[in-house]
């Protein structure tokens, strides 16, 4: 089994319920189950976008917004999500979010991004920008259409996010 970053949007007010079942169960299950509709498998593209980012000259503020959006933050309290047996990130480091604000910010920065024009930068030969970039195997479509795929849908899981005013929590799974 592949570990892939995962991503949820969550209201804060599914977060506080996460946590008072978590206090409340003599085992700290939350009773962690986001729908389905709100959920994101990102699959191993967060290195491979911000490496993209860095070789084509994205600006750092652009490509704090595009570490941020896939690394999330420390600031919410997501402790009960990393308790054994009903840690959500068996495999990776503990869970991280962002909040409402942090969610908006970063929407706003990753519409401003142009991927289309940072993945041209790149070798023309896709084995060439695979190395470039650090993709270890292949990827269906070869690593621009992969890139572009999941840059595509981080930008609108972002959007939608900030649309709804919600919270976004990752993990890696």
């Amino acid at each position: 089994m592949a570990v892939t970053q995962q991503f949820a949007r969550i209201p804060e007010g599914y977060l506080a319920a996460c946590r008072q079942s978590a206090a409340a169960s003599p085992d700290g299950d939350p009773h962690w189950d986001p729908p389905a509709c709100d959920m994101l498998d990102l699959d191993w593209a967060p290195a491979l976008l911000e490496r993209v980012g860095e070789v084509a000259g994205l600006g750092e503020v652009h490509l704090d917004a595009l570490r941020m959006a896939t690394d999330g933050d420390t600031a919410l309290d997501l402790s009960f999500l990393d308790t054994h047996p009903y840690a959500v990130a068996p495999f990776g480091g503990a869970p991280t979010g962002l909040d409402v604000s942090q969610v908006a910010r970063v929407s706003e920065l990753l519409g401003q991004i142009d991927m289309p024009a940072l993945l041209a930068a790149l070798p023309a030969d896709d084995s060439d920008a695979a190395s470039l970039i650090g993709q270890v195997g292949s990827v269906t479509g070869g690593p621009r259409a992969y890139l572009l795929e999941h840059f595509n849908a981080l930008r609108g899981f972002y959007a939608d996010a900030a649309r709804r005013h919600l919270h976004i929590v990752l993990w890696w799974d």
